[in-house]
């Protein structure tokens, strides 16, 4: 029974998550102690059952690691060690990896253990019962000194293929000296899903008791391979929020939960926690220092979005014509873009989302489908540019003058007594009055926001929550070498929510100017405030 949902074992998949250890492993991450902190209370908000917090005597970082969590109340999860069995050769109560084991003062440790015989007599060149001894002691000692124990075949799979008999063993001498979980484990990420189920219900038969699954994507198959195990019997599955992890990463736990919560009817966390995914899935990359990719399964910014008329047409009337779930269950949205492919559809949608009137007859749209078109030939693109679309349909429809207008501006670029600098020199009407600054920045789209923002905020203070997240160029055509024409993206935010424009000219700091000229004005557009004299 499980203590936290109160349903019998059958019915749960528990999620064990090894995103501060497995998913640290993966090139360019590298988390700090106050992140993987944080990240350990957004998994314990989500419902999670297990958190892997490292190897508690790897290196300073986890060591302090293991001692700061046990400060955090949790809820849900309990904290895990990550080592190894005894070191061969070692006794057991004197091993050192084992003894850091103990010393993290985890309710639960996992160990790893050699499954596959080639690894036995190859790498480690100990014999079959060396190895099997090394299982025995190592799970019973720790279940000895109270701790609850997950038992990880390493190469399980690969053991399998290769010598059923001898692997079969490995976990069968990890159940029999006490172990509470036999976790298989595709270590390379090369397996079949047919491969993981036959492996993991001959375990089942053979071996019996609690068995996870902790598979790898090398194959891009980490997620299929574990719900071929839970199918098979597996109830426990290992997994790093996004996928990360060593070489081509883990099991996609973002992925698994709705997949075994939605697909599966598995109770793997409640509803409400569900709805929260796509922001943990958010939090997490903000603090991997990556992008969340836009076409991420479930969570993705485009796993909900519709880009062709024949697409749009049909989700306006049933959404489940394109959607094979419903977004807000993993805490998505549904989102209508705007291109060359567009139809009637898309824009009558988006003026929707606009809260603007338009109707699939309305005189308008054939305007504003010729402008969108135009435009995106011109090099507009408005699929990472929704406000600067917005603003468009706006104009064409409600008519509204402006905020503000930009009379001129001038850049400075020039180096001192030690550094390079940049001003930007803008001048800006805001009805009959004018606004003449300038401002210094650590290059010229960064001199130019500044100084924009600087000459608004005579007439609009609240300019000054506006700051800017990210900023792409793409050359749309080298022929003309620097003088090509470049489109700039720009993402804007308030510290609240988020929002991109686009710029295009043959001058990239034009090009930047419209992109931030377009930020500004909608967000003084759509955040409430009053034009300057009302």
């Amino acid at each position: 029974m499980d203590r936290h949902s109160g349903k019998e074992l059958s019915e749960r998949v528990f999620l064990y998550d090894t995103t501060l250890r497995d998913g640290a492993q993966m090139e360019d991450i590298s988390f700090t102690l106050e992140d993987k902190l944080r990240i350990v209370s957004r998994l314990d908000s989500l419902g999670i059952s297990l958190i892997e917090g490292g190897w508690p005597g790897a290196n300073p970082k986890d060591r302090e690691f293991f001692a700061r969590v046990r400060e955090i109340e949790l809820k849900h999860a309990r904290i895990a060690a990550f080592g190894s069995t005894r070191k061969a050769g070692n006794s057991v109560s004197r091993d050192p990896v084992v003894a850091d084991l103990l010393e993290a003062r985890t309710p639960v440790v996992t160990i790893f253990g050699k499954s596959w015989h080639l690894h036995v007599r190859d790498i480690l060149g100990l014999s079959r019962e060396q190895n099997l001894s090394m299982i025995r002691e190592t799970v019973d000692y720790l279940k000895q000194n109270g701790r609850e124990v997950v038992y990880d075949a390493e190469h399980f799979f690969d053991g399998f293929d290769d010598d059923p008999d001898f692997a079969l063993e490995t976990v069968r001498a990890a159940r029999e000296a006490g172990a509470d979980w036999i976790v298989l484990c595709d270590t390379n990420g090369g397996s079949l899903p047919d491969a993981i189920s036959l492996a993991t219900a001959r375990v089942a038969k053979d071996v019996g008791g609690a068995l996870g699954i902790h598979a790898h994507n090398d194959s891009e198959l980490a997620v299929a391979n574990s719900l071929a195990a839970v199918l098979a019997g597996a109830r426990q599955v290992h997994g790093t929020i996004n996928g990360i992890g060593e070489r081509c990463g883990n099991a996609n736990l973002v992925s698994v939960a709705p997949n075994l919560a939605l697909k599966m009817g598995f109770f793997v966390m409640e509803p409400a926690a569900l709805a929260r995914l796509r922001d943990s899935a958010a939090f997490v990359s903000e603090l991997s220092n990556r992008a969340l990719p836009k076409n991420m399964p479930f969570v993705g910014e485009s796993a909900f979005a519709h880009k062709a008329g024949v697409h749009v047409h049909a989700v306006r009337k049933v959404s489940r014509a394109y959607e094979h779930i419903r977004p807000e269950l993993v805490g998505n949205r549904q989102r209508i873009l705007l291109s060359e492919q567009s139809g009637r559809s898309n824009l009558v949608e988006k003026a929707r989302q606009y809260g603007l009137s338009l109707e699939d007859g309305d005189s308008h749209l054939s305007t504003l489908l010729a402008r969108l078109k135009e435009m995106e030939y011109a090099g507009y693109q408005f699929e990472g540019a929704d406000a600067s679309f917005e603003l468009l349909m706006r104009q064409a429809l409600e008519r509204t003058d402006p905020f503000f207008r930009i009379d001129f501006f001038r850049i400075a670029m020039g180096r001192g007594e030690k550094d390079g600098y940049a001003e930007a020199t803008v001048q800006v009407r805001v009805g009959s009055q004018s606004e003449h600054t300038a401002a210094l920045g650590n290059g010229p789209v960064n001199a130019l926001d500044n100084a924009l923002r600087k000459a608004l905020s005579t007439f609009y203070p609240e300019v000054r929550h506006i700051s800017l997240l990210d900023y792409k160029v793409r050359v749309l055509s080298g022929s003309a070498g620097t003088a090509s024409r470049v489109r700039v993206l720009v993402e804007s935010s308030d510290g609240r929510r988020k929002w991109g424009t686009v710029g295009v000219s043959e001058n990239v700091i034009e090009a930047s100017l419209d992109a931030l000229k377009d930020s500004v004005e909608h967000y003084l557009l759509t955040s409430g405030a009053l034009r300057h004299g009302e």
